[in-house]
């Protein structure tokens, strides 16, 4: 309540008195506004509340998640730097290297016999196919000879 509205009382009576009813109406439907807003902001202030901390739970797992995932993938780095190191510099990767080596030689040489083989063949190939030409030729001529002696004997 205000000073000006003592003043009204005191000297006007049932005027001031209905003016002050006035005013105490004007100011409860204020207070009543504010206390609205206010559960409203209380409300709005509690959702956000719990917005936040499953927020935050979440981003706490999703941490602890993170650093697993981050130690595991570098102990599988590590694991396979291991591996890659010793794999290659281990007497039995070494001592198979030398037998790829080794087996790759033996292949070259194979295939240079092939090769060799091949040409040697085609040779054969070429004269066996000459022989053949010449055994029809002394055929045809031995068969001409025969022919000719049957004729030459009269047995014909």
């Amino acid at each position: 309540m205000s000073y000006e509205n003592e003043s009204k009382i005191t000297s006007g009576g049932t005027l001031d008195l209905t003016l002050l009813i006035e005013q105490h109406k004007q100011d409860i439907w204020e207070w009543k506004q504010r206390e609205s807003q206010w559960v409203r902001d209380r409300n709005l202030l509690e959702g956000s509340k719990k917005i936040i901390e499953e927020l935050s739970t979440k981003l706490v797992e999703m941490g602890k998640a993170n650093l697993t995932f981050k130690k595991r993938t570098q102990e599988a780095e590590g694991e396979t730097t291991i591996v890659k190191g010793i794999g290659m510099n281990s007497p039995e990767m070494k001592s198979l290297q030398a037998k790829v080596n080794e087996l790759e030689g033996t292949l070259g040489s194979a295939q240079d016999i092939n090769d060799n083989h091949q040409r040697y063949n085609a040779k054969l190939q070429t004269r066996l196919t000459e022989i053949e030409e010449d055994n029809k030729s002394l055929s045809k001529q031995i068969q001409h000879l025969i022919k000719q002696r049957k004729l030459g004997d009269g047995t014909h």
